[in-house]
Parts: C-alpha cells; sequence; structure tokens
C-alpha cells in the first residue's frame, strides 16, 4: 500500500482507477454500485480531503440525485462496509480508500491547515496494538489511527 494524499499524482488517473477497482470488486461480490453510490463515491475520490455527510448531500442535491441526508448516508454506509470509503472519527467525515481491495487498518495523517488527508500504512502500530489489546484480554475488531499535523505542502508555505 502506497501513501497517497501528499504527493503529486495524476488525479485523473486516480479517480478513473478506483471507480474501476469498485465496479470489478461490486461485479465479483453481486454488489449493488447504485447512480447514488457510485456518484458519491467519485465526488470522495475527486476531493482527496474527508468530507462530511451534508457536504456530500449538497453535492447530490444540485444534481438532482437526492435532497434527503437519509440518500448519503445509505451510500457511505455502503461505502463503508465494503471498504471503498472510510470514516475519519475526528473529522466526522469521509474519505475514499486509497487501498480497498487491500485488508488493512487504516492510518490517516490529516494536515491541520489544508485538510489534506494521506492514508498509509502502520503495521507495527497496528500489531502493537492488537498485542498490547490480546495481552489484556481484549479482541480488536476493527483499527483506525489518525494523526493531527502540517503536510510538506503547508511546512514549505510557512517556510
Amino acid at each position: 500500500m502506497e501513501i497517497k494524499g501528499f504527493e503529486a499524482h495524476d488525479h485523473k488517473a486516480c479517480i478513473v482507477d478506483g471507480m474501476g477497482v469498485a465496479e470489478a470488486v461490486c461485479a465479483d461480490q453481486g454488489l449493488q454500485l447504485t447512480p447514488v453510490r457510485r456518484r458519491v463515491l467519485e465526488i470522495l475520490l475527486s476531493h482527496h480531503r474527508a468530507l462530511g455527510a451534508y457536504e456530500v448531500l449538497d453535492i447530490l442535491r444540485a444534481e438532482g440525485l437526492g435532497s434527503q441526508p437519509p440518500v448519503a448516508y445509505r451510500a457511505l454506509d455502503f461505502l463503508v462496509k465494503h471498504g471503498f470509503v472510510h470514516r475519519i472519527e475526528r473529522l466526522n467525515a469521509f474519505i475514499a480508500c486509497s487501498a480497498p481491495t487491500e485488508d488493512h487498518a487504516p492510518t490517516f495523517l490529516i494536515c491541520r491547515k489544508c485538510s489534506a488527508i494521506a492514508e498509509t500504512p502502520a503495521r507495527r502500530a497496528g500489531r502493537a496494538l492488537r498485542n498490547t489489546a490480546t495481552e489484556l484480554g481484549f479482541e480488536v475488531e476493527r483499527v483506525a489511527m489518525e494523526a493531527e499535523g502540517v503536510c510538506p505542502a503547508c511546512q514549505e508555505g510557512a517556510a
């Protein structure tokens, strides 16, 4: 899994690749990628930052795809459940997964200045957390780590 979010990349290819993976996974698993679910994923892939459900809903409403909160929440719930999107707990917002076909515990680096987010693997930290939990008799079901700081672009801007 590579870090995505802070480095320069072909953004259009990123969106196309993300949608292609979602379409393939849904076809393989017999899941329905409805027009609203598809559009919500496209919206999140195109932003590279976390969006709240109401921000997503505002875009859907403007495009005539729904005006009530359950429309956005149902689509987001589906996308989270199937690993295409992550919920950023600290921000109460959602971001497209950078590695939806990999079984992983995401770690998010959140820039407090520009709100950019990078998803990165932190296998050792996740393993340490699970080992500690096991020692305490606790069974971990889901791990998501979030770190707040300043991204490279904002650090350069401050210099």
